[in-house]
């Protein structure tokens, strides 16, 4: 047990040192603890104009399609193809290259930068070997351990901190998917980024109803919701945009219009549903070149339509073919 109140405390103080102190997390018009899905590009999907960049970014990630630029067509389409055996490998291994292989390699791409984050944080390096994802045991985390009757330093409130803590192993229970209590790096991208997961919804849910629930009833009252984005000063008129965000809440948050927020309407304001913009985007790229029109994709289809996948560039895939041989 030890090594796991040691790991949680890792984990806790890594979180302080990217993050700071807790926050409310709030601001205007109640945007601030909102987790919208970002586009899978800015560019305009204009393919009818021979413009492929979103189609790029989208299939690529934005960060890698930059690098495309660099490379010659035969190397884009060499890397290409090393791409479509990979998402192959990574589904079912049959040759093919279907909707949901398509859909998951774009999925993939598009979270690397959460991955990334968390992989290249200097604080994990200690803890986590690279060619495993897997943090160490006791003796790597004994840095950070808190034996019985240890003082806690550097905290200004140690109850506090132990609320934090115990939160904390909470999350991690859930982001533990094996329940090995051991973090692999998909593990602890979802416990550092609980909102990218969907098997991390519900504890998104119970954290912001945990911080806005102050009278501990289980719902989020209005005054409560009006609490997280506005504190009053004595004397001082309510602006107009608190109105506007009572108002809001009625008529927008409190869908059973009961006068309370319960867990599903917190859910559905904080992770609200979207459109599943990988799939959208891989329908997209199957139905452009799906030559046959069997419902999958063949290697030779998706060469033969190399352009608007990777276009006249190409990127680094060998580098990440290697970092990331593991993952998706």
């Amino acid at each position: 047990m030890m090594w796991r109140t040691s790991l949680l405390l890792f984990l806790l103080l890594l979180r302080l040192g990217a993050q700071g102190k807790p926050s409310p997390d709030a601001g205007p018009h109640g945007q601030g603890r909102v987790h919208q899905a970002a586009p899978l590009s800015e560019a305009p999907h204009d393919d009818a104009h021979g413009n492929f960049q979103y189609d790029h970014e989208a299939f690529l990630g934005r960060e890698v399609a930059k690098e495309f630029d660099q490379l010659s067509p035969e190397e884009s389409q060499a890397r290409l193809g090393r791409i479509v055996d990979r998402m192959d490998r990574a589904g079912d291994g049959d040759g093919w290259v279907s909707l949901a292989e398509l859909r998951a390699w774009i999925a993939h791409t598009q979270q690397r930068h959460v991955r990334d984050s968390t992989s290249s944080c200097p604080e994990l390096h200690p803890y986590v070997f690279p060619a495993t994802g897997v943090t160490s045991t006791e003796a790597q985390l004994s840095k950070v351990r808190l034996s019985p009757g240890e003082e806690f330093h550097d905290v200004e409130d140690a109850e506090t901190y132990k609320k934090m803590l115990a939160r904390d192993e909470r999350r991690f229970r859930v982001a533990d998917q094996d329940g090995d209590s051991m973090a692999t790096r998909e593990e602890l991208t979802a416990f550092l980024h609980p909102e990218e997961f969907p098997h991390m919804r519900d504890i998104v849910i119970a954290e912001t109803l945990e911080d806005l629930d102050k009278n501990k009833d289980g719902y989020v009252q209005v005054e409560e919701y009006i609490a997280d984005l506005y504190s009053e000063e004595p004397g001082e008129e309510e602006p107009a945009w608190v109105q506007t965000e009572r108002q809001q809440f009625r008529d927008f948050r409190d869908l059973n219009k009961d006068g309370r927020l319960d867990g599903s309407e917190v859910g559905y304001w904080v992770l609200p549903p979207s459109q599943d913009q990988p799939l959208v985007e891989a329908n997209h790229l199957l139905h452009e070149s799906d030559t046959d029109k069997d419902g999958r994709l063949s290697k030779a289809e998706i060469l033969s339509n190399w352009n608007m996948f990777v276009g006249s560039q190409a990127t680094n895939y060998g580098e990440d073919l290697t970092r990331h041989h593991d993952e998706l």
